[in-house]
């Protein structure tokens, strides 16, 4: 792989590549050209072309990529050829969601254990996953080997959180909690805020009515 800085929106861009691929696979097509997969994802074949030279030669001139050949290395460099061991802390509203949503586990993203401090919830079962008390956190995660954590707890207990998921030896946390974590330099953290994103699109709106 080319010891380049690759921007964040290839790696997006290479993601939508991957399940339109997954869609062309299950259809039977064997090959497909950068003019199709761009076709397929609203973007440009020289953009395309662009964010895969970032991570080598893909295809063959005039003939076109290989579905599956293809597919099988856009995984590979999304670090989706393994399952990842998740877990979840915080089962309300938006928690359930999470447990329900499909697209996790065909993705490869597994939820191993599931947390919270509502005695209510505690011993409850979601896709046979049971919920454990937020002081197991460190025990249960480190046991798992888990990966990475999702955070969906209120503001004022995401820093904890965050706290014991790093004890715990987790790689990677997805923090939805409305507020700016400390973790280590070494550990990965992304912030969904979806207040934030509807306050982006509607100030990007009203500019224009200024």
């Amino acid at each position: 792989m080319k010891t380049l800085k690759i921007p964040e929106a290839t790696i997006i861009r290479l993601s939508v590549y991957s399940r339109h691929l997954t869609d062309v696979d299950r259809k039977g097509i064997v090959t497909i050209s950068s003019g199709e997969i761009a076709e397929g994802v609203g973007v440009s074949p020289a953009q395309v072309r662009k964010d895969l030279a970032y991570f080598g030669e893909f295809g063959t001139r005039g003939v076109g990529y290989n579905v599956k050949d293809l597919h099988r290395h856009i995984l590979k460099i999304l670090g989706l050829s393994q399952d990842w061991s998740v877990c979840l802390v915080g089962m309300g509203n938006l928690g359930l969601a999470l447990t329900t949503y499909k697209g996790f586990r065909e993705r490869g993203f597994i939820i191993t254990s599931i947390y919270d401090n509502d005695p209510m919830k505690i011993g409850l079962k979601y896709h046979g996953v049971e919920v454990m008390c937020i002081d197991n956190i460190e025990e249960v995660a480190k046991n798992n080997k888990t990966q990475i954590g999702i955070i969906a707890v209120p503001s004022a207990a995401a820093q904890e959180i965050a706290d014991k998921l790093v004890r715990a030896g987790v790689q990677a946390i997805l923090n939805f909690a409305p507020v700016v974590l400390n973790v280590p330099p070494e550990v990965e953290l992304r912030n969904v805020d979806l207040a934030v994103n509807f306050e982006v699109l509607t100030f990007n709106v009203g500019a224009h009515r200024l």
